[in-house]
């Protein structure tokens, strides 16, 4: 089955730059709104009247700038934060002594804070204390002397603008370790369905391999023995990982970019009988008992049934001798489709599956175990010495990839 590449993007920042827009558009009408309701205070209103056209068109055609990150460049912020500065000087040309006197708003009043959360959006909260540094001098040069409302309007936009930069930070920090996070998850995923496929084919043919060269004897002897040679080594290599986790990258204008290799999902319409699926594993010494209806699953999560119990058939035959007998029984119940697999051999030792898994034989643990994780199920092994081992595999109808019955 094809695979494809599926591209996951996550990031912080771009609520947040989208927020940014927006307040620099409404604080721009808030500034226009302020001079034209008390114009007539004004000393010099032309030269409002031309910084407020400035700063409307300077708003609006920078939009885009304020998008992302990777349109906010450094250049555009010194130019935005003179826009800024500029409108606070030129306070004093444009309105009256009395209203500088009095507290009056600066010309751009609080739009100035749009530009220094450009910067702290931008380079975090270093950047936004430079940036209020330079707006609070402006505003002490404007009114000639500190003042407290001065000190409170520039002390309440540095809080601002270093708090939100360092939640930025902080924030880019988390969405790169769960980037990474989602990165080695679905390299393990990829590692252990790697592992599954060598399992149930090159391991158990080097297996067989060896133990037909050994009894056979001679020249076969040697091939079984570089049989098992191999099949130890690539059990190691199973155990240790198959797939390295790739780099998590960054664009700083979409975020972190996770990149993830998964199986497609089957179509609708792609579902199977499992009866049919599990005809081929009846024998005479293997009997298979299943409802007299059809049992439908969805196409992926039929095959990975099937395997499952194939493997399960397999640890049968290998630890519990040519002479096993094996039953397979499907239940369909409403809630959930349950195959079990039990067989009269010898059972399995307190301990051994564990110890198998150390030593890197992960049929249990993968092949069957992993196998119904990944399809949302579950699958449980019983097992006392001498009395054999059952091994139940059930999937709920609600898990991924699974279809209810048309009765249901």
């Amino acid at each position: 089955m094809a695979r494809r590449e599926r591209v996951m993007r996550m990031s912080v920042e771009l609520p947040l730059w989208r927020a940014l827009a927006a307040y620099r558009v409404l604080t721009m009408l808030y500034a226009v709104a302020l001079f034209v309701a008390a114009h007539g205070d004004f000393a010099h209103p032309w030269v409002a009247v031309g910084y407020f056209a400035t700063l409307a068109v300077w708003t609006l055609a920078t939009l885009p700038k304020v998008a992302n990150a990777a349109s906010c460049t450094r250049a555009f912020l010194a130019v935005d934060l003179a826009v800024a500065l500029t409108g606070i000087l030129l306070t004093r040309a444009a309105d009256a002594p009395e209203r500088i006197a009095d507290g009056g708003p600066t010309l751009p009043s609080i739009w100035t804070a749009g530009a220094v959360l450009a910067f702290a959006i931008k380079g975090g909260w270093r950047w936004a204390a430079g940036a209020s540094l330079l707006v609070g001098v402006a505003n002490v040069v404007q009114r000639g002397a500190f003042s407290r409302d001065t000190v409170h309007n520039v002390l309440l936009v540095c809080i601002a603008s270093i708090a939100i930069g360092y939640v930025v930070e902080v924030a880019r920090a988390s969405e790169r370790t769960l980037a990474r996070a989602l990165e080695i998850e679905a390299a393990t995923r990829e590692r252990e369905r790697l592992a599954r496929d060598i399992h149930d084919s090159v391991l158990q043919v080097l297996a067989m391999v060896q133990r037909r060269g050994t009894a056979i004897g001679g020249e076969a002897a040697e091939l079984g023995r570089m049989a098992g040679e191999q099949e130890v080594a690539l059990r190691t290599l199973v155990a240790g990982g198959l797939a390295r986790t790739s780099h998590v990258s960054e664009d700083a204008a979409e975020g972190a970019v996770v990149r993830v290799v998964e199986e497609p999902d089957d179509e609708p319409a792609a579902s199977c009988d499992l009866r049919t699926l599990l005809a081929p594993y009846a024998g005479a010494k293997v009997t298979l008992s299943e409802p007299g209806a059809p049992v439908t699953l969805a196409a992926h999560a039929a095959r990975e049934l099937t395997a499952a119990v194939g493997a399960s058939l397999d640890n049968v035959r290998k630890h519990a001798g040519e002479a096993a007998r094996a039953w397979i029984l499907v239940e369909d119940e409403p809630d959930a489709v349950i195959v079990t697999v039990r067989d009269d051999g010898p059972g399995i030792p307190q301990g051994r599956l564990a110890q198998a898994e150390g030593e890197g034989r992960l049929g249990v643990a993968l092949s069957i175990r992993g196998r119904l994780r990944d399809i949302g199920g579950t699958a449980e092994l019983i097992s006392v010495p001498g009395q054999g081992t059952e091994v139940e595999l059930r999937v709920p109808r609600d898990a991924g990839g699974i279809r209810k019955r048309p009765d249901d």
